[in-house]
């Protein structure tokens, strides 16, 4: 009998051996991959809560600052503004007082906007904290003085009127002064809520103003003159429904000056101011 020639081992045996391999490395990789995308979405998750944190706490801090600013505003009672534009009526003496506000808020967008524009900028989110404090306490002196050219002071002493302002800028109303409880004349959670919306909605649309290249300026004066001319408008529209004549008034006592009044460079420093 010949011998059956030796053929070694089968090859089948290997072959699936390597197949098996070449699956838990698959399995392997793919494990590897989900792991690796699941650390992912958790460092996204981790950075959106950050970030919302970091923003409720930037709209707070800023919510603070604009109602620390509030009191310290000086605001001009209706006879130093009649002593200062004589002859003018109601509506001539709140043109006057809307025209230099508005040229007051076009100043704070340009001049942010053109900090934008520097070789080196400063930092962004600062720059938009200053936009907005800054404009708040020139529209709060608006909103102030408008009423005292109505005929409408706030009751009280000068933290609630500061209340009772920044309410009514926060709304974008005037402040009805023959009803009382639609005066909020408390820093309640609402009117803090109203605020930080308030402040939010003029973050959003101040962004624009960082555009580089000198259009920042041109853009954030423009947004500005628009917002302050539009609050003014709706200001004097409620006002006007209430408005007292200047010979009907009472004697009223002049308005006591804020202790720790804003710094020079703060408001503007034109006539109109």
């Amino acid at each position: 009998m010949g011998r059956v020639p030796y053929q070694g081992r089968s090859a089948a045996p290997v072959a699936a051996t390597r197949t098996a391999r070449r699956t838990e490395d698959t399995v392997s990789e793919q494990f590897a991959v989900a792991r690796s995308a699941k650390r992912r979405l958790s460092a996204v998750k981790a950075g959106v809560r950050r970030s919302a944190l970091l923003a409720r706490a930037a709209l707070g801090y800023l919510t603070d600052r604009v109602i620390e600013i509030a009191p310290r505003v000086p605001v001009r009672d209706l006879a130093t503004l009649r002593r200062q534009f004589p002859d003018l009526t109601p509506e001539e003496l709140a043109d006057k007082l809307v025209a230099g506000a508005v040229k007051g808020t076009s100043t704070v967008g340009a001049s942010v906007g053109a900090a934008a524009m520097l070789p080196t900028p400063p930092a962004m989110p600062t720059e938009l904290a200053a936009e907005v404090t800054g404009v708040a306490a020139i529209e709060l002196k608006l909103i102030a003085e408008l009423h005292e050219v109505y005929g409408l002071r706030p009751p009280g002493g000068l933290k609630e009127r500061s209340t009772a302002y920044l309410t009514s800028w926060a709304e974008e109303r005037g402040i009805d002064v023959v009803k009382p409880w639609t005066l909020n004349t408390a820093l309640s959670g609402p009117l803090k809520r109203e605020l930080r919306q308030q402040i939010t909605k003029r973050l959003m649309r101040n962004l624009p103003s960082l555009t580089p290249f000198m259009v920042g300026a041109v853009v954030g004066a423009m947004m500005n003159r628009r917002d302050t001319r539009r609050l003014a408008e709706r200001v004097r529209a409620d006002l006007r429904r209430h408005q007292v004549a200047w010979d009907d008034l009472p004697q009223l006592p002049p308005l006591e000056r804020p202790v720790n009044v804003l710094p020079p460079g703060t408001l503007p420093e034109h006539p109109e101011a």
